[in-house]
């Protein structure tokens, strides 16, 4: 279980500017198109739905959206946005919360697998969503390719962004697939930082999981426009059928 200290209220004030590049149309569009497209005309759940920036646009396009997420803060920020009061959100972990009815999509977006931190509760998220799933329904998690090949031999710590006003530094426990993500921002001059633990976790480990809930992988892509997943990739985004 993944402790919403972590997406509190001091981080929900600002999760939106901060991730103000996803809510571009050009990220924004085919994730809702590739997610609509598979939904069809029945009904999604989000597991981790945050503040609505996947869920709402679903929701505008006619697919029905119930979501589950821990954070109460950051499902207030959904709540407040216009239509937010029409989606139906359980609070609870993503990992074993029951909510009623089936779906014929279950998705989990932007590395939000890994804020399950041990192996045991990324297994039962997929156990989860399996269970809410409606017989040929799709399981669909977008997540990161671990970045290993980057890190020189002996060294734990890899700097995936540097500016001015902010520093991303990712901190590697190969041993235990751990990933501890520091955020560094500067403003007036005083220093925050923010520090989230994660577990990575490889594209076939997924389909392991997938199989011990009874799926089977359908489709993998490099991203949500359906790019070819090559060796290259540093993110895919993977869809599991239920039979």
């Amino acid at each position: 279980m993944h402790d919403d200290g972590y997406f509190d209220e001091r981080v929900a004030a600002g999760y939106d500017e901060d991730a103000a590049e996803r809510f571009a149309p050009a990220v924004l569009d085919p994730t809702v198109d590739f997610l609509a497209g598979l939904a069809g005309s029945g009904t999604a759940l989000e597991l981790g739905i945050g503040t609505g920036r996947v869920g709402l646009p679903l929701a505008a396009r006619g697919v029905p959206v119930h979501g589950i997420d821990l954070s109460e803060a950051m499902v207030g920020r959904l709540r407040a946005k216009p239509g937010g009061d029409a989606i139906a959100v359980t609070i609870g972990d993503i990992a074993t919360t029951r909510v009623e009815g089936s779906f014929s999509l279950g998705y989990l977006v932007f590395n939000t697998i890994m804020n399950l931190t041990t192996q045991e509760t990324q297994v039962a998220c997929f156990r989860n969503a399996a269970s809410h799933l409606l017989p040929g329904g799709c399981f669909v998690i977008e997540v990161n390719v671990p970045q290993l090949r980057r890190l020189p031999p002996g060294e734990t710590f890899h700097v995936f962004d540097a500016n001015e006003t902010y520093y991303g530094i990712d901190e590697y426990d190969v041993a235990n697939q751990g990933l501890v993500s520091h955020h560094l921002t500067i403003a007036d001059d005083r220093p925050e930082r923010l520090s989230i633990p994660f577990r990575y976790v490889w594209p076939a480990e997924l389909d392991l999981m997938a199989a011990l809930a009874g799926m089977r992988l359908r489709e993998r892509w490099g991203g949500w426009g359906r790019e070819p997943f090559t060796s290259e990739s540093r993110s895919h985004v993977s869809v599991w059928e239920k039979p």
